[in-house]
């Protein structure tokens, strides 16, 4: 009876990438198994619409975060069960995130907390992470670091922390990496996507509305972020993406090239224009540009 727009609101893929999962704002929890073929396990109905996904490393639940505050696991063993009520904010969700191990539950907000508790017993609250002046809009817990967790807020801060005790061990203020003839005193830096490459380190970040994409190196043992390069785009940024060994993917809005691929070169990332992937997956993209600008 509440019929949306089918507008895809969040996915997930799992760890393995075996299986597929999206929401959109018909309050719809679409399951796919993609191997070897894509298959449609399973369309359930959600209680609100949601604003984040993620999936378990055992690759058995999916967690389900919404814009009521609260966090339903949804299992994938049983594709046609009910979803159970995990936690709960009283606040928007924006992001959830699970630690590598599936022992932690991770919840960002719109009121600037970020929670950690046991997946287990989500009532027990492992520790606050308080420091982010306003929401939080994406939490990362580290693959090949998973003590460390990497938020980003519209304070226009990265943060680092040692999330099981709930301190912070490092902060980055974005406005500090601008050139200076470039940098406003106003100027906002809302964090939209993170991506992490294991290879070397490298966090890369897209703002929303300025059309720049940030790379940082981690440095795990000085726990801090390195700035290291931006690369501008001619239009807005709408989603980046590491590969495992550094090359980097960003999708823009330009029906003429909308995705370009950069390639790590002497600690600097390049364009790379002949790449017979990147030429076969543009095209696919201006034929259907209308598609997704819809």
């Amino acid at each position: 009876t509440d019929k949306g727009s089918d507008d895809i609101l969040a996915f997930a893929f799992s760890p393995s990438g075996d299986y597929f999962a999206v929401t959109d704002d018909s309050k719809r929890l679409i399951l796919f198994h993609t191997k070897p073929s894509w298959e449609c396990i399973s369309v359930r109905s959600v209680n609100r619409r949601c604003t984040s996904l993620a999936i378990t490393t055992a690759e058995d639940k999916i967690l389900v975060a919404d814009k009521s505050g609260d966090v339903y696991s949804y299992s994938i063993t049983e594709p046609q069960a009910d979803g159970k009520l995990e936690l709960g904010h009283l606040s928007l969700l924006l992001d959830v995130a699970l630690s590598p191990d599936d022992r932690y539950i991770l919840t960002a907000d719109r009121d600037e907390k970020i929670r950690v508790s046991l997946a287990k017993a989500p009532y027990n609250i492992v520790s606050y992470c308080l420091g982010h002046k306003e929401f939080v809009s994406k939490i990362l817990v580290i693959p090949n670091y998973p003590d460390l967790l990497l938020s980003a807020s519209g304070d226009s801060t990265l943060r680092l922390w040692d999330y099981k005790s709930g301190e912070e061990v490092y902060c980055c203020h974005l406005s500090s990496i601008c050139e200076p003839e470039t940098t406003k005193t106003d100027q906002k830096y809302p964090v939209s996507r993170v991506t992490y490459c294991c290879q070397g380190g490298y966090v890369a970040i897209l703002c929303d509305c300025i059309p720049t994409v940030y790379i940082f190196q981690l440095d795990a043992i000085a726990q801090q972020l390195v700035y290291r390069q931006q690369i501008s785009l001619k239009h807005k940024g709408w989603d980046i993406a590491f590969e495992e060994m550094g090359d980097l993917w960003i999708l823009q809005e330009d029906s003429e090239a909308p995705l370009q691929l950069y390639r790590p070169c002497d600690g600097q990332w390049k364009a790379m224009t002949d790449d017979k992937g990147l030429q076969k997956m543009s095209k696919y993209l201006q034929d259907n540009w209308t598609v997704f600008e819809g």
